[in-house]
């Protein structure tokens, strides 16, 4: 049985929900829940956006089309979703970061992504 991490946001207090539909996280719980199996650290709750999307798409990881096979109807803007911390700095970096919901991103985000940036994408 895998373990969870436990479930403690950036700022230090209960990790809130993601995104319910669709749903989002690692574990396809809503939160962004993570553990040591998490290999991409699925960590930031972000809100989608046309320009990350398209990003996103561009790098190799096409969010936006519907996967039926897999019960994945696509995202669109306004869509709330549990990136990969590293994808999200990259997005950061090239300036096309989505913005983040803090109270539902997971303390584990900050191995990778500095608390100022993400501070400074907040929702």
């Amino acid at each position: 049985m895998v373990e969870k991490d436990p479930a403690i946001n950036v700022l230090g207090g209960t990790l809130e929900v993601c995104g319910m539909s669709p749903v989002t996280g690692y574990f396809r719980d809503g939160h962004c829940n993570t553990c040591a199996e998490d290999r991409g650290s699925h960590t930031v709750c972000a809100v989608m956006t046309a320009e990350f999307l398209a990003f996103s798409k561009y790098v190799g990881n096409d969010l936006s089309t519907p996967r039926p096979e897999f019960g994945f109807k696509g995202l669109e803007p306004g869509d709330c979703w549990c990136l990969c911390a590293a994808r999200f700095l990259q997005a950061h970096d090239e300036g096309c970061a989505p913005k983040v919901h803090l109270e539902a991103t997971h303390q584990r985000a900050l191995d990778i992504v500095n608390i100022a940036i993400l501070k400074e994408n907040a929702a």
